[in-house]
Protein backbone atom coordinates (compact mmCIF):
# COMPACT_ATOMS: atom_id res chain seq x y z
CA UNK A 1 0.00 0.00 0.00
CA UNK A 2 2.88 2.33 0.76
CA UNK A 3 4.33 1.78 -2.73
CA UNK A 4 0.88 2.41 -4.26
CA UNK A 5 0.57 5.64 -2.26
CA UNK A 6 3.93 6.82 -3.61
CA UNK A 7 2.79 6.23 -7.20
CA UNK A 8 -0.56 7.98 -6.66
CA UNK A 9 1.33 10.85 -5.02
CA UNK A 10 2.77 11.64 -8.49
CA UNK A 11 -0.70 13.02 -9.24
CA UNK A 12 -0.61 15.14 -6.08
CA UNK A 13 -0.18 18.54 -7.80
CA UNK A 14 -3.16 17.89 -10.05
CA UNK A 15 -5.26 16.52 -7.18
CA UNK A 16 -4.48 19.62 -5.09
CA UNK A 17 -6.08 21.87 -7.71
CA UNK A 18 -9.54 20.54 -6.85
CA UNK A 19 -11.06 22.65 -4.06
CA UNK A 20 -14.19 20.45 -3.80
CA UNK A 21 -16.47 23.25 -5.02
CA UNK A 22 -19.05 20.77 -6.34
CA UNK A 23 -19.54 22.31 -9.79
CA UNK A 24 -19.09 18.81 -11.26
CA UNK A 25 -22.29 17.67 -9.53
CA UNK A 26 -24.35 19.80 -11.89
CA UNK A 27 -23.08 18.13 -15.06
CA UNK A 28 -22.07 14.55 -14.17
CA UNK A 29 -24.52 12.19 -15.93
CA UNK A 30 -23.69 9.29 -13.57
CA UNK A 31 -24.28 11.38 -10.43
CA UNK A 32 -27.58 12.61 -11.92
CA UNK A 33 -28.82 9.02 -11.87
CA UNK A 34 -27.24 7.65 -8.67
CA UNK A 35 -26.93 10.72 -6.43
CA UNK A 36 -23.83 9.16 -4.86
CA UNK A 37 -20.89 11.40 -3.94
CA UNK A 38 -18.38 8.68 -4.90
CA UNK A 39 -19.80 8.69 -8.45
CA UNK A 40 -18.95 12.34 -9.14
CA UNK A 41 -15.49 13.75 -9.91
CA UNK A 42 -15.14 15.43 -6.51
CA UNK A 43 -15.82 12.16 -4.72
CA UNK A 44 -13.39 10.17 -6.87
CA UNK A 45 -10.63 12.74 -6.36
CA UNK A 46 -11.22 12.49 -2.59
CA UNK A 47 -10.78 8.70 -2.84
CA UNK A 48 -7.44 9.18 -4.60
CA UNK A 49 -6.40 11.61 -1.87
CA UNK A 50 -7.25 8.87 0.60
CA UNK A 51 -4.91 6.47 -1.19
CA UNK A 52 -2.09 9.02 -1.06
CA UNK A 53 -2.60 9.38 2.70
CA UNK A 54 -2.91 5.57 3.04
CA UNK A 55 -6.35 5.99 4.60
CA UNK A 56 -7.69 3.05 2.55
CA UNK A 57 -6.44 -0.52 2.47
CA UNK A 58 -8.69 -1.72 -0.36
CA UNK A 59 -7.45 -0.35 -3.71
CA UNK A 60 -9.85 -2.71 -5.54
CA UNK A 61 -12.82 -0.74 -4.21
CA UNK A 62 -11.22 2.56 -5.23
CA UNK A 63 -10.60 1.13 -8.71
CA UNK A 64 -14.23 0.04 -8.92
CA UNK A 65 -15.34 3.59 -8.07
CA UNK A 66 -12.97 5.07 -10.65
CA UNK A 67 -14.54 2.79 -13.26
CA UNK A 68 -18.01 4.14 -12.53
CA UNK A 69 -17.16 7.03 -14.82
CA UNK A 70 -17.97 7.59 -18.50
CA UNK A 71 -14.78 9.61 -19.11
CA UNK A 72 -17.12 12.04 -20.87
CA UNK A 73 -15.19 15.11 -19.67
CA UNK A 74 -18.32 17.02 -18.61
CA UNK A 75 -16.76 17.79 -15.21
CA UNK A 76 -13.48 18.91 -16.77
CA UNK A 77 -15.26 21.18 -19.25
CA UNK A 78 -17.06 23.07 -16.46
CA UNK A 79 -14.31 23.04 -13.80
CA UNK A 80 -13.48 26.63 -12.72
CA UNK A 81 -9.95 25.56 -11.71
CA UNK A 82 -9.20 23.64 -14.91
CA UNK A 83 -8.52 20.38 -13.11
CA UNK A 84 -7.38 17.77 -15.68
CA UNK A 85 -9.92 15.24 -14.45
CA UNK A 86 -9.66 12.82 -17.39
CA UNK A 87 -5.87 12.73 -17.18
CA UNK A 88 -6.00 12.09 -13.42
CA UNK A 89 -8.56 9.29 -13.73
CA UNK A 90 -6.82 7.55 -16.65
CA UNK A 91 -3.40 7.76 -14.97
CA UNK A 92 -4.87 6.58 -11.66
CA UNK A 93 -6.46 3.57 -13.37
CA UNK A 94 -3.11 2.56 -14.90
CA UNK A 95 -1.35 2.97 -11.54
CA UNK A 96 -3.95 0.79 -9.82
CA UNK A 97 -3.81 -1.87 -12.55
CA UNK A 98 0.00 -1.89 -12.36
CA UNK A 99 -0.43 -2.56 -8.62
CA UNK A 100 -3.32 -5.08 -8.73
CA UNK A 101 -3.00 -6.61 -12.20
CA UNK A 102 -5.76 -7.03 -14.81
CA UNK A 103 -8.61 -9.46 -14.26
CA UNK A 104 -8.28 -12.69 -16.29
CA UNK A 105 -11.25 -11.66 -18.48
CA UNK A 106 -9.66 -8.34 -19.39
CA UNK A 107 -6.32 -10.03 -20.02
CA UNK A 108 -7.93 -12.34 -22.57
CA UNK A 109 -9.87 -9.55 -24.31
CA UNK A 110 -7.25 -6.79 -24.21
CA UNK A 111 -3.84 -8.48 -24.19
CA UNK A 112 -4.89 -11.72 -25.85
CA UNK A 113 -7.07 -10.31 -28.67
CA UNK A 114 -7.21 -6.49 -28.98
CA UNK A 115 -3.42 -6.14 -28.82
CA UNK A 116 -3.13 -8.43 -31.87
CA UNK A 117 -4.88 -6.68 -34.78
CA UNK A 118 -4.70 -9.72 -37.11
CA UNK A 119 -6.25 -12.06 -34.53
CA UNK A 120 -8.82 -9.40 -33.55
CA UNK A 121 -9.94 -9.12 -37.19
CA UNK A 122 -10.21 -12.91 -37.55
CA UNK A 123 -12.26 -13.28 -34.36
CA UNK A 124 -14.67 -10.52 -35.37
CA UNK A 125 -15.03 -11.89 -38.92
CA UNK A 126 -15.93 -15.31 -37.50
CA UNK A 127 -18.47 -13.70 -35.17
CA UNK A 128 -19.94 -11.69 -38.05
CA UNK A 129 -20.30 -14.84 -40.17
CA UNK A 130 -22.06 -16.79 -37.40
CA UNK A 131 -24.07 -14.02 -35.69
CA UNK A 132 -27.35 -14.88 -37.45
CA UNK A 133 -27.39 -18.18 -35.56
CA UNK A 134 -27.57 -16.31 -32.26
CA UNK A 135 -29.13 -12.97 -33.24
CA UNK A 136 -32.33 -11.91 -34.95
CA UNK A 137 -33.63 -8.53 -36.17
CA UNK A 138 -34.84 -6.53 -33.17
CA UNK A 139 -37.39 -4.49 -35.07
CA UNK A 140 -38.34 -4.35 -38.73
CA UNK A 141 -36.16 -1.91 -40.75
CA UNK A 142 -34.37 -0.73 -37.57
CA UNK A 143 -30.97 -2.20 -38.49
CA UNK A 144 -30.59 -3.48 -34.92
CA UNK A 145 -30.55 -7.01 -33.54
CA UNK A 146 -31.39 -8.81 -30.31
CA UNK A 147 -30.51 -12.26 -28.95
CA UNK A 148 -32.35 -15.15 -30.65
CA UNK A 149 -32.00 -17.25 -27.49
CA UNK A 150 -31.98 -16.27 -23.83
CA UNK A 151 -28.65 -14.77 -22.88
CA UNK A 152 -27.74 -13.61 -19.34
CA UNK A 153 -25.43 -11.02 -20.89
CA UNK A 154 -27.63 -9.67 -23.72
CA UNK A 155 -31.01 -10.22 -22.03
CA UNK A 156 -33.43 -7.77 -23.64
CA UNK A 157 -30.75 -5.54 -25.17
CA UNK A 158 -30.88 -4.28 -28.72
CA UNK A 159 -27.59 -3.76 -30.55
CA UNK A 160 -26.13 -2.96 -33.96
CA UNK A 161 -24.82 -6.20 -35.53
CA UNK A 162 -21.34 -6.66 -36.96
CA UNK A 163 -20.92 -5.76 -40.62
CA UNK A 164 -20.30 -8.66 -42.95
CA UNK A 165 -17.89 -7.94 -44.56
CA UNK A 166 -15.96 -5.30 -42.56
CA UNK A 167 -14.62 -2.26 -44.38
CA UNK A 168 -11.01 -3.50 -44.44
CA UNK A 169 -12.17 -6.48 -46.55
CA UNK A 170 -13.92 -4.18 -49.04
CA UNK A 171 -11.08 -1.64 -49.19
CA UNK A 172 -7.90 -3.02 -47.56
CA UNK A 173 -5.47 -0.36 -48.80
CA UNK A 174 -5.42 3.06 -50.43
CA UNK A 175 -2.60 5.30 -51.59
CA UNK A 176 -3.77 7.90 -54.08
CA UNK A 177 -1.92 11.12 -54.96
CA UNK A 178 -3.41 14.57 -54.21
CA UNK A 179 -5.17 16.28 -57.10
CA UNK A 180 -6.52 19.84 -57.27
CA UNK A 181 -6.61 20.27 -53.49
CA UNK A 182 -2.88 19.59 -53.20
CA UNK A 183 -3.61 17.82 -49.91
CA UNK A 184 -2.64 14.27 -48.93
CA UNK A 185 -4.59 12.84 -45.98
CA UNK A 186 -4.18 9.58 -44.09
CA UNK A 187 -7.37 7.88 -42.91
CA UNK A 188 -7.50 6.09 -39.55
CA UNK A 189 -10.57 3.88 -39.80
CA UNK A 190 -11.17 2.85 -36.19
CA UNK A 191 -12.59 -0.47 -34.94
CA UNK A 192 -16.29 0.41 -34.79
CA UNK A 193 -16.36 2.04 -38.22
CA UNK A 194 -14.40 -0.82 -39.77
CA UNK A 195 -16.41 -3.62 -38.17
CA UNK A 196 -19.89 -2.16 -37.56
CA UNK A 197 -20.35 1.05 -39.60
CA UNK A 198 -18.45 0.56 -42.91
CA UNK A 199 -20.80 3.05 -44.61
CA UNK A 200 -19.13 5.82 -42.61
CA UNK A 201 -15.74 4.82 -44.04
CA UNK A 202 -17.21 4.69 -47.57
CA UNK A 203 -18.73 8.16 -47.11
CA UNK A 204 -15.39 9.50 -45.81
CA UNK A 205 -13.48 8.14 -48.82
CA UNK A 206 -16.16 9.43 -51.22
CA UNK A 207 -16.07 12.92 -49.67
CA UNK A 208 -12.28 13.12 -49.83
CA UNK A 209 -12.22 11.95 -53.44
CA UNK A 210 -14.92 14.46 -54.36
CA UNK A 211 -12.71 17.25 -53.04
CA UNK A 212 -9.68 15.75 -54.82
CA UNK A 213 -7.76 14.95 -51.65
CA UNK A 214 -5.09 12.24 -51.90
CA UNK A 215 -5.73 9.35 -49.49
CA UNK A 216 -3.36 7.03 -47.65
CA UNK A 217 -5.00 4.17 -45.79
CA UNK A 218 -2.55 1.46 -44.66
CA UNK A 219 -3.46 -2.23 -44.40
CA UNK A 220 -4.33 -4.01 -41.15
CA UNK A 221 -4.85 -1.00 -38.89
CA UNK A 222 -5.11 -1.62 -35.16
CA UNK A 223 -7.37 -0.19 -32.46
CA UNK A 224 -6.57 3.35 -31.27
CA UNK A 225 -5.96 1.88 -27.80
CA UNK A 226 -8.64 3.84 -25.95
CA UNK A 227 -10.44 0.73 -24.59
CA UNK A 228 -7.13 -0.54 -23.22
CA UNK A 229 -5.95 2.64 -21.51
CA UNK A 230 -9.46 3.32 -20.15
CA UNK A 231 -9.22 -0.11 -18.50
CA UNK A 232 -5.79 0.79 -17.08
CA UNK A 233 -3.92 -1.58 -19.42
CA UNK A 234 -0.82 0.44 -20.27
CA UNK A 235 0.92 -2.55 -21.89
CA UNK A 236 -1.73 -3.11 -24.58
CA UNK A 237 -2.10 0.63 -25.12
CA UNK A 238 1.65 1.10 -25.74
CA UNK A 239 1.69 -1.91 -28.05
CA UNK A 240 -1.21 -0.61 -30.18
CA UNK A 241 0.15 2.94 -30.36
CA UNK A 242 3.54 1.69 -31.50
CA UNK A 243 1.92 -0.64 -34.05
CA UNK A 244 -0.18 2.14 -35.59
CA UNK A 245 2.67 4.67 -35.57
CA UNK A 246 4.79 2.28 -37.59
CA UNK A 247 1.94 1.72 -40.09
CA UNK A 248 1.35 5.41 -40.68
CA UNK A 249 5.06 6.20 -40.86
CA UNK A 250 5.20 4.46 -44.24
CA UNK A 251 4.00 7.58 -46.08
CA UNK A 252 4.17 11.37 -45.85
CA UNK A 253 0.84 13.15 -45.52
CA UNK A 254 -0.54 16.52 -44.42
CA UNK A 255 -3.34 15.34 -42.12
CA UNK A 256 -4.44 12.23 -40.26
CA UNK A 257 -8.23 12.05 -40.42
CA UNK A 258 -10.71 10.00 -38.41
CA UNK A 259 -14.51 9.86 -38.50
CA UNK A 260 -14.77 8.71 -34.87
CA UNK A 261 -14.66 11.29 -32.07
CA UNK A 262 -13.05 8.85 -29.64
CA UNK A 263 -10.28 7.91 -32.09
CA UNK A 264 -9.59 11.58 -32.79
CA UNK A 265 -9.44 12.32 -29.06
CA UNK A 266 -7.23 9.29 -28.40
CA UNK A 267 -4.65 10.08 -31.10
CA UNK A 268 -4.62 13.82 -30.49
CA UNK A 269 -4.69 13.88 -26.69
CA UNK A 270 -4.27 10.45 -25.11
CA UNK A 271 -1.39 9.09 -27.20
CA UNK A 272 0.96 12.01 -26.27
CA UNK A 273 -0.24 11.96 -22.67
CA UNK A 274 -0.05 8.25 -21.90
CA UNK A 275 2.49 6.56 -24.20
CA UNK A 276 5.58 5.41 -22.33
CA UNK A 277 8.57 4.00 -24.13
CA UNK A 278 10.91 4.79 -27.01
CA UNK A 279 11.63 8.55 -27.31
CA UNK A 280 11.72 8.24 -31.11
CA UNK A 281 8.15 6.86 -31.07
CA UNK A 282 7.16 9.67 -28.69
CA UNK A 283 8.43 12.27 -31.20
CA UNK A 284 6.40 10.63 -33.97
CA UNK A 285 3.33 10.58 -31.73
CA UNK A 286 3.58 14.31 -31.03
CA UNK A 287 4.03 15.04 -34.73
CA UNK A 288 1.04 12.87 -35.68
CA UNK A 289 -1.15 14.39 -32.97
CA UNK A 290 -0.64 17.86 -34.49
CA UNK A 291 -1.78 16.55 -37.89
CA UNK A 292 -4.85 14.74 -36.53
CA UNK A 293 -8.30 16.15 -37.36
CA UNK A 294 -11.91 15.06 -37.20
CA UNK A 295 -13.34 14.50 -40.70
CA UNK A 296 -16.03 17.16 -40.20
CA UNK A 297 -13.48 19.72 -39.05
CA UNK A 298 -11.19 18.94 -41.98
CA UNK A 299 -13.84 19.12 -44.70
CA UNK A 300 -15.32 22.37 -43.41
CA UNK A 301 -12.00 24.13 -42.80
CA UNK A 302 -10.02 22.83 -45.77
CA UNK A 303 -12.67 22.53 -48.51
CA UNK A 304 -14.86 25.47 -47.51
CA UNK A 305 -18.16 23.59 -47.20
CA UNK A 306 -21.05 25.92 -46.41
CA UNK A 307 -24.66 25.37 -45.32
CA UNK A 308 -27.00 25.22 -48.30
CA UNK A 309 -29.04 28.38 -48.98
CA UNK A 310 -31.70 26.28 -50.72
CA UNK A 311 -34.01 23.81 -49.01
CA UNK A 312 -35.71 20.86 -50.65
CA UNK A 313 -39.50 20.97 -50.50
CA UNK A 314 -39.65 17.52 -48.90
CA UNK A 315 -36.55 17.90 -46.70
CA UNK A 316 -36.08 15.28 -43.98
CA UNK A 317 -35.99 16.64 -40.43
CA UNK A 318 -32.66 15.94 -38.74
CA UNK A 319 -31.08 16.72 -35.36
CA UNK A 320 -27.55 16.29 -34.00
CA UNK A 321 -26.03 14.79 -30.86
CA UNK A 322 -22.66 16.23 -29.79
CA UNK A 323 -20.22 13.46 -28.83
CA UNK A 324 -18.48 14.31 -25.55
CA UNK A 325 -14.99 13.72 -26.93
CA UNK A 326 -15.69 15.92 -29.93
CA UNK A 327 -17.25 18.95 -28.26
CA UNK A 328 -16.02 18.89 -24.66
CA UNK A 329 -12.53 17.48 -25.27
CA UNK A 330 -11.74 18.94 -28.72
CA UNK A 331 -14.07 21.95 -29.00
CA UNK A 332 -15.64 20.79 -32.28
CA UNK A 333 -19.35 21.65 -32.50
CA UNK A 334 -20.12 23.87 -35.52
CA UNK A 335 -18.45 21.77 -38.23
CA UNK A 336 -20.70 18.67 -38.00
CA UNK A 337 -23.77 20.92 -38.18
CA UNK A 338 -22.39 22.68 -41.25
CA UNK A 339 -21.80 19.28 -42.88
CA UNK A 340 -25.42 18.31 -42.25
CA UNK A 341 -26.80 21.64 -43.45
CA UNK A 342 -24.74 21.43 -46.66
CA UNK A 343 -27.28 18.85 -47.85
CA UNK A 344 -30.51 20.67 -48.86
CA UNK A 345 -32.47 17.43 -48.58
CA UNK A 346 -32.30 17.76 -44.80
CA UNK A 347 -33.87 20.34 -42.50
CA UNK A 348 -31.80 20.84 -39.34
CA UNK A 349 -33.61 21.08 -36.01
CA UNK A 350 -31.51 21.46 -32.82
CA UNK A 351 -32.55 19.20 -29.96
CA UNK A 352 -32.57 20.18 -26.29
CA UNK A 353 -29.29 19.47 -24.46
CA UNK A 354 -27.46 18.35 -27.63
CA UNK A 355 -24.15 17.95 -25.78
CA UNK A 356 -25.45 15.91 -22.85
CA UNK A 357 -23.73 12.51 -22.69
CA UNK A 358 -25.61 9.59 -24.28
CA UNK A 359 -24.39 7.24 -21.54
CA UNK A 360 -22.36 4.69 -23.51
CA UNK A 361 -18.81 5.34 -22.27
CA UNK A 362 -17.33 2.27 -23.98
CA UNK A 363 -17.06 -0.57 -21.46
CA UNK A 364 -19.12 1.47 -18.96
CA UNK A 365 -22.20 0.29 -20.89
CA UNK A 366 -21.14 -3.33 -20.35
CA UNK A 367 -20.30 -2.97 -16.65
CA UNK A 368 -23.10 -0.61 -15.62
CA UNK A 369 -25.82 -1.23 -18.18
CA UNK A 370 -28.70 -0.01 -16.00
CA UNK A 371 -27.05 3.35 -15.28
CA UNK A 372 -26.00 3.67 -18.94
CA UNK A 373 -29.60 3.03 -20.03
CA UNK A 374 -31.03 5.57 -17.59
CA UNK A 375 -28.63 8.23 -18.88
CA UNK A 376 -29.47 7.30 -22.47
CA UNK A 377 -33.24 7.61 -21.94
CA UNK A 378 -32.93 11.35 -21.32
CA UNK A 379 -31.07 11.70 -24.63
CA UNK A 380 -33.69 9.62 -26.47
CA UNK A 381 -36.50 11.78 -25.10
CA UNK A 382 -34.71 14.90 -26.31
CA UNK A 383 -34.26 13.37 -29.77
CA UNK A 384 -37.94 12.45 -29.97
CA UNK A 385 -39.00 15.90 -28.78
CA UNK A 386 -37.09 17.46 -31.69
CA UNK A 387 -39.52 15.63 -34.04
CA UNK A 388 -36.59 14.63 -36.24
CA UNK A 389 -36.69 11.56 -38.47
CA UNK A 390 -32.88 11.27 -38.37
CA UNK A 391 -30.33 11.91 -35.63
CA UNK A 392 -26.68 12.37 -36.59
CA UNK A 393 -23.58 12.03 -34.43
CA UNK A 394 -19.86 12.26 -35.12
CA UNK A 395 -18.97 9.31 -32.88
CA UNK A 396 -19.48 5.66 -33.82
CA UNK A 397 -19.76 4.68 -30.13
CA UNK A 398 -22.55 7.23 -29.59
CA UNK A 399 -24.22 5.85 -32.71
CA UNK A 400 -24.26 2.39 -31.12
CA UNK A 401 -26.01 3.71 -28.01
CA UNK A 402 -28.50 5.88 -29.90
CA UNK A 403 -29.37 3.07 -32.35
CA UNK A 404 -29.92 0.54 -29.58
CA UNK A 405 -32.01 2.80 -27.39
CA UNK A 406 -34.14 4.22 -30.21
CA UNK A 407 -34.83 0.64 -31.31
CA UNK A 408 -35.80 -0.41 -27.79
CA UNK A 409 -38.12 2.58 -27.50
CA UNK A 410 -39.97 1.52 -30.67
CA UNK A 411 -38.91 4.64 -32.54
CA UNK A 412 -38.27 4.63 -36.28
CA UNK A 413 -35.69 7.42 -36.01
CA UNK A 414 -32.58 6.61 -38.09
CA UNK A 415 -29.02 7.19 -36.81
CA UNK A 416 -26.35 8.49 -39.22
CA UNK A 417 -22.96 10.21 -39.26
CA UNK A 418 -22.70 13.79 -40.63
CA UNK A 419 -20.26 12.59 -43.31
CA UNK A 420 -22.91 10.12 -44.52
CA UNK A 421 -25.40 12.98 -44.87
CA UNK A 422 -22.84 14.99 -46.83
CA UNK A 423 -21.91 12.00 -49.04
CA UNK A 424 -25.59 11.60 -49.98
CA UNK A 425 -25.47 15.15 -51.34
CA UNK A 426 -22.28 14.35 -53.30
CA UNK A 427 -23.84 11.21 -54.81
CA UNK A 428 -26.97 13.11 -55.85
CA UNK A 429 -24.87 15.94 -57.31
CA UNK A 430 -22.71 13.54 -59.32
CA UNK A 431 -25.75 11.91 -60.89
CA UNK A 432 -26.96 15.20 -62.37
Amino acid sequence: MHKLAIHIKKLDKQLALCKRCGMCHAVCPVFAETGREADVARGKLALLDGLVDEMFTNPEKVFERLNRCLLCGSCEAICPRNVSVLEIFIKARTILVDFMGLSWKKKIVLQGILARPGLFDKKLRWMAATQKIFNKPARENSGTSCARYFSPFLRSRHFVPLANPPFHSIQPYLNSPPKKSGIKAAFFTGCLIDKIFPNIARATIESLRYHEVGIFMPKAQGCCGMPAIAAGDRKTFNQLVKYNIELFSEQNFDYLLTACATCTFAIKKIWPMMFSGDSGIKTKINSLAKKTMDINQFLVSETDIKPSVLQSGDAVSITYHDPCHLKKSLGILDEPRIMIQANPDYSFNEMSEPDRCCGLGGSFNLQYYEISTKIGKRKIENIKASEASVVASGCSACMLQLSAMLSQSGSGIVVKHPVEIYAEFITKNCRK
